[in-house]
């Protein structure tokens, strides 16, 4: 029997795990190390097709902001 683990699965656990902490209780190490976290899930998460929609949500967001402004 071979299980397999997805890596950016994980990186998603791992990430709401440190943030539920309180921010009082992190060192710099620790948002530092959060962040690194952050970004490698950012990375593997970007090519797939969810990756792409959130992708295509922001921009949407970005652009409606930028329109109501003028």
């Amino acid at each position: 029997m071979l299980v397999t683990i997805n890596v950016a699965v994980l990186l998603a656990i791992i990430i709401i795990l440190r943030l539920r902490r309180r921010t009082q209780a992190r060192s710099r190490f620790d948002e530092k190390l959060t962040v690194f976290i952050v970004l490698v899930f950012g990375v593997l998460i970007a090519p797939t097709a969810f990756g792409q929609g959130i992708l295509d949500v922001v921009v949407q967001v970005v652009q409606g902001v930028s329109q109501s402004g003028r």
